[in-house]
């Protein structure tokens, strides 16, 4: 075949497929066996393999590319993307609607014609075209910033990489796990010994923000649009939907336009009862004005459309039993105690186990092994123990007692005056050690990457490893003893760890594990007490008094005297020393410009802001050399305040701090 002739028959070849994948994603009406399409496919890669000139980007076989190099490139959104303000009443949709009629001068008799839509639980993206060509898709971020993720997201087979029209447009959409979907990766990740997925959400999540487009592309995503950012000049939010079909977009098919607040509530109420039967999960029913010209008069405030509301559904309850309560120890040897329950469904997953924090709450509660309880999925996420039922007691269930010894080591437990939390006495607890850890490698420490948590389990229950440090004397030939290993993969994950060994200070403080000592808390010791190299930090800290320490801003008398217990311990310090030894170094990071008025002040940022988020105003006070902090002082010098400040914005006033605008602010920082 010449390859003139080639390329009229790729082209017929590509259109042929974009019909066939529109009939079966968008109108849900297959006109082709997937053997038939496959084999469309087969020839479209044979052409290709021949004249690879004639390869496009909206080749099906170019949806997996290469792997993305090192963070997610950040993008400014185009428009600035709002949320729907969350109603959890019908009352609050009834006020909703009243709100929508005064805003418009309309009688409150009126009735307004809504279109209400499904709410996916999933991830909320924008997708973007040129000339009908997919271009880019970027998650929503905070609603100013998101991150590119088109790599992952072409991947998605019902996304189409040509629409039916060569115009450039935006999109709004939700790319989500069906619950199938999910069921089969978790089983898979529990045969791997990985972490498995809490949600469909944080599951849709986690594979759009993979750094290989292949591992995407296994995990059956799927996307639903419900958004048009461009000015396409249409009527209603109806018939935006059905021009996103038109153009080849999936649309979810359960949208419905309702005339007046009674038969929204009518259409909630069979959704609600209707969400356990559809293939994926759904946490509310977005209610939007239909009318787009009304949309456009409703607007915006700070936060929020004032064109539409999404109602959520009430945490969804089960009653199950505690067939036991067990205490598990965490890094800094606390126990909680976990109840083992029958196993029962709560909104679309199994639920087997439940935390209940403490033995206050244990007690609060009255939760008793054997008891009959209410359950729910709090945030539809985490599951928790609502109550127990004491009428369905048969008097076999039996109180839980604060365990007097470790359930891992048989050390004895020990409560802290003023602390709710019993621990574990041993400090070379083997369950401490491993959730220590875990720690150590996480994102805001040294993070390793491909070191997760079964990895560790690993390498603990073989004895390879004691402690983070223990992480940097690793080879190859070590690795290969643990199950799934070869040689490839060790490799690998010994040169992520030597990577690793150039580290931030403040991760590093992260990293140690010191009791109560977070993210936030790490960096404001990272910036006290600034260090070249780790012995010389070392030097810092162990002479370091509760004093210098407490005098900083939000770190009090019970963080300085832990940070003070650490480095004041042998062990500990040992550990840093062989940690530099073993050839950790301490990375500097870009000083940060002197900016008159800003360096050296506190600042506390209150309110939403127009123009710039709550953490891109804490960025720009940081890189000007200022503070940013959480709570206001007599040590404060300016208070930033945007739109409903609250209670920050009085305590600035009744302290006579300077209080600065969002105009002035940027003009200061800036």
């Amino acid at each position: 075949m010449q390859k003139q002739e080639s390329k009229n028959r790729l082209e017929k070849l590509k259109e042929q497929m974009r019909e066939v994948d529109y009939a079966y994603y968008v109108l849900d009406r297959p006109i082709m066996s997937d053997a038939a399409r496959d084999s469309l496919k087969d020839e479209v890669e044979a052409i290709e393999k021949e004249f690879p000139d004639l390869i496009t980007v909206d080749s099906p076989t170019q949806r997996i590319g290469g792997k993305a190099v090192g963070k997610f490139k950040k993008v400014k959104h185009e428009i600035k993307k709002y949320s729907l303000d969350d109603v959890f009443s019908f009352e609050e949709i009834k006020e909703f609607d009243e709100r929508v009629k005064r805003f418009l001068n309309l009688p409150q008799k009126e009735v307004i014609e809504y279109d209400c839509e499904l709410k996916i639980d999933g991830l909320n993206m924008s997708f973007h075209y040129k000339k009908g060509a997919f271009e880019k898709a970027v998650t929503r971020g905070d609603g100013v910033y998101g991150e590119d993720v088109s790599h992952t997201v072409r991947t998605i087979k019902s996304l189409p990489l040509k629409l039916r029209e060569p115009i450039d447009i935006e999109f709004g959409g939700e790319v989500y796990m069906p619950t199938k979907s999910l069921e089969r990766l978790n089983k898979e990740n529990e045969k791997r010994g990985l972490p498995l997925f809490a949600n469909p959400r944080n599951a849709a999540a986690g594979s759009v923000r993979q750094l290989d487009p292949k591992i995407a592309a296994n995990r059956d995503l799927d996307i639903y649009c419900w958004a048009i950012y461009s000015d396409l000049n249409l009527k209603t939010q109806i018939d935006m939907l059905k021009k996103m079909q038109s153009l080849g977009l999936r649309v979810n098919e359960n949208f419905k336009v309702l005339h007046g607040v009674d038969e929204v509530l009518k259409y909630i109420e069979h959704w609600h009862k209707k969400r356990e039967s559809i293939p994926y999960e759904i946490d509310g029913v977005a209610i939007k004005v239909n009318r787009l010209d009304w949309q456009k008069r409703l607007g915006r405030a700070s936060k929020y459309v004032r064109w539409a509301c999404a109602f959520k559904f009430p945490a969804e309850q089960a009653t199950t039993v505690v067939e036991d309560i067990v205490w598990q120890v965490g890094r800094t040897g606390a126990l909680t105690p976990v109840a083992h329950l029958r196993p029962v469904r709560v909104a679309g997953s199994t639920v087997s186990r439940a935390t209940l924090h403490n033995i206050d709450e244990i007690e609060r509660k009255d939760i008793r092994v054997g008891d009959t309880i209410i359950l729910q999925k709090a945030g539809d996420v985490i599951p928790e123990i609502v109550e127990s039922l004491p009428k369905m007691r048969t008097g076999h269930e039996k109180k839980v007692k604060l365990p007097t010894e470790c359930p891992v080591c048989g050390s004895k437990t020990e409560r802290k005056d003023g602390e709710v939390a019993i621990y574990c006495s041993n400090k070379r607890c083997l369950a401490q050690d491993k959730e220590a850890i875990i720690h150590f490698v996480s994102k805001h420490g040294f993070f390793i990457e491909g070191l997760g948590e079964g990895i560790v389990e690993q390498l603990v229950s073989e004895n390879l490893i004691q402690s983070g440090v223990d992480i940097f004397e690793l080879k190859v030939g070590d690795l290969l003893l643990l199950e799934g290993f070869a040689e490839k993969s060790s490799q690998k994950l010994v040169e992520a760890i030597e990577k690793s060994k150039s580290v931030p200070l403040h991760k590093l403080i992260y990293a140690l594990g010191i009791r109560h000592v977070g993210e936030e808390t790490a960096a404001l010791l990272a910036k006290r007490f600034p260090a070249r190299t780790i012995a010389e930090f070392l030097e810092k800290m162990t002479t370091a008094t509760i004093g210098e320490i407490s005098e900083m801003e939000n770190i009090g008398d019970v963080v300085a005297e832990s940070v003070r217990h650490y480095f004041k311990s042998e062990h500990n310090v040992a550990l840093l020393k062989k940690m530099e030894k073993l050839g950790v170094v301490l990375k500097r990071l870009e000083a940060v410009k002197e900016v008159a008025g800003v360096t050296g002040k506190i600042f506390v940022v209150t309110g939403t802001l127009e123009s710039v988020s709550r953490d891109e105003a804490k960025h720009l006070i940081k890189n000007a050399g200022g503070e940013a902090n959480e709570s206001v002082s007599a040590k404060t010098d300016y208070v930033v305040v945007g739109e409903n400040p609250g209670s920050k914005y009085d305590k600035a006033k009744e302290l006579k701090i300077r209080i600065l605008n969002e105009k002035e602010f940027l003009k200061l920082v800036k």
